[in-house]
């Protein structure tokens, strides 16, 4: 049995150095399969997962020799850390090892749903010519307003600011002297709101911020203002945005992350048809060379907890 279980993708070059140390079983398929998972965790000392995998009480209990779990990511959402703890078990996540690929995204959304022309192919492919309606906008000049100023959001801001524009963030966690205010205003969540041309949110998904941006919040953003949420689904109210689109009450979203993963074809309806919308599956924070430095940060982790032999 083994002493390692993976049980979503990760570089088979990281995977190969575990399985050198200790008993390894990859399978990225096993985060669809929880019987088969359960299954294999009674021999396991440690356990990798993205963030689909559910690490809660049920799971945990049938691996009785878990020394550690590796999340091939930062956010903890799908794992509970608290019941880790009590168990003795570490927890550890790929922190700072997937910002830029994250930082990259917001400002590459921004830049699209910005200039619009990127998401007309169609129409030039069909013969038609619009140049004056794709003009679009420019990024410079314009206000980057971030929702939390933790690392990744302090990464997209001095991208933000080299592109010439000026940042507002809102952050009652980063202490007032942290020298990422010098580049960005610090200002209330209201204000944010109210000033962004791109307003991105950098929050994790907690009871304070599910939802935190509701139609009251989409109501106080400028008429012709972009969201990002490359955080965590949950945070946005995705009916209200949905309403928001339809009614060109701002003017573009982009989402990476969704209240249910995998978006469902039902839960996905909403959206349907939608200008100025960009969707993607939760890969903010995948590129292959990010996959490659999150997993082999964790690999290293993991045979820390466990020893670099068998």
């Amino acid at each position: 049995m083994a002493d390692i279980v993976i049980t979503e993708f990760m570089d088979e070059a990281a995977v190969a150095r575990l399985a050198d140390a200790h008993d390894t079983l990859y399978d990225p398929k096993l985060v669809d399969n929880p019987e088969a998972l359960h299954g294999l965790l009674a021999s396991a000392k440690a356990l990798v997962v993205r963030n689909r995998t559910q690490v809660r009480e049920a799971l945990l209990g049938m691996g009785p020799k878990l020394k550690v779990v590796g999340r091939l990511g930062v956010g903890l959402d799908n794992i509970d850390v608290e019941a880790c703890r009590a168990r003795s078990i570490k927890v550890i996540p790929a922190t700072g090892a997937n910002d830029l690929s994250v930082a990259e995204y917001v400002i590459t959304a921004a830049l699209m749903l910005l200039r619009g022309a990127w998401l007309r192919s169609d129409e030039v492919a069909g013969g038609a010519w619009p140049r004056q309606s794709m003009m679009g906008r420019e990024l410079a000049g314009k206000t980057m307003g971030l929702v939390g100023y933790g690392s990744i959001a302090r990464e997209v801001a001095w991208r933000a600011h080299m592109m010439g524009m000026s940042i507002v963030a809102y952050d009652p966690y980063l202490t007032a002297d942290h020298p990422g205010w010098q580049i960005a205003r610090n200002v209330s969540l209201d204000a944010v709101l109210e000033l962004g041309d791109v307003v991105s949110l950098h929050t994790p998904l907690t009871d304070a911020t599910r939802n935190m941006i509701d139609a009251e919040a989409l109501a106080k953003m400028k008429s012709d203002a972009v969201l990002v949420n490359a955080a965590r689904g949950g945070i946005v109210d995705e009916a209200a945005l949905a309403a928001a689109l339809a009614d060109k009450r701002i003017g573009g979203a982009a989402l990476d992350v969704f209240e249910t993963e995998p978006l469902t074809a039902e839960a996905g309806a909403k959206f349907s048809g939608l200008p100025n919308l960009i969707l993607t599956p939760h890969v903010a924070g995948v590129t292959e060379e990010s996959n490659v430095r999150v997993s082999h940060l964790i690999a290293d982790k993991v045979l820390e907890v466990l020893g670099a032999g068998a």
